[in-house]
C-alpha cells in the first residue's frame, strides 16, 4: 500500500483548499492506498474527515500527534481560552482524534511540549510513515515548506499546491 502524507496550512483556508484535500483524499482511498497526517486544525483536519466519511479499511489512515492525546488536547482548549482559535473549534478536532484513536490509528509521540520544535518533529515522523507528499501550502507557510523541504531531501515525490490569500484590509 502507497501512503500519502498530507501536510498544510492551518490557520487560515480559502474553499479552493478544502476541495482540492478533499479530492485528494478520496483518490487516495479509491486506489486503495492511505494517508497519514498530523492531527492538526486546517488541512489535517479536513483529510482525516474525509477519509472518517468513507468505507475505509484501519490502515489507510494514521493520524501523528507530537505529544499525547492528552496533553494535545489541554494545548487546544488553552489556545481558544487565548483566543487564538474557538472553542467549537478546539472540541471538534479533540472529538475527531478521540474518533480516531477509537478506530486503532492514532499515534501519539512522547514529547513533554505542543511547540514548534514538535510540531516539525511531528513532521518529520509523518513523512517517516508515508511514501510520497501532498502539500497544501497558504501563503508561503513555514511549517509546510519544512515538510516540503525534508520530503524532498528524502527524495520523495511531492504533490506541491500553493495557494496566495490576500487578507482583507482594515478600514481606517
Amino acid at each position: 500500500m502507497h501512503r500519502v502524507a498530507i501536510s498544510g496550512s492551518w490557520k487560515q483556508s480559502v474553499p479552493q483548499i478544502e476541495r482540492d484535500v478533499r479530492t485528494t483524499v478520496d483518490k487516495v482511498i479509491a486506489q486503495g492506498d492511505g494517508i497519514v497526517t498530523g492531527g492538526a486544525l486546517g488541512v489535517d483536519f479536513m483529510a482525516t474527515d474525509e477519509v472518517l466519511k468513507s468505507d475505509f479499511s484501519r490502515d489507510q489512515l494514521k493520524v501523528i500527534l507530537p505529544t499525547s492525546l492528552a496533553t494535545y488536547s489541554a494545548h487546544y482548549r488553552k489556545r481558544a481560552g487565548e483566543g487564538v482559535i474557538s472553542s467549537d473549534q478546539a472540541e471538534t478536532l479533540i472529538a475527531q482524534l478521540e474518533q480516531v484513536r477509537e478506530r486503532g490509528t492514532l499515534v501519539e509521540l512522547d514529547h513533554a511540549h505542543v511547540n514548534q520544535e514538535s510540531y516539525y518533529l511531528r513532521n518529520t515522523a509523518v513523512l517517516e510513515a508515508a511514501d510520497s507528499l501532498a502539500a497544501f501550502q497558504l501563503n508561503h507557510s513555514t511549517g509546510t515548506q519544512d515538510t516540503i523541504e525534508k520530503a524532498r531531501a528524502r527524495g520523495m515525490a511531492v504533490e506541491p499546491h500553493e495557494y496566495l490569500f490576500a487578507e482583507p484590509q482594515k478600514a481606517t
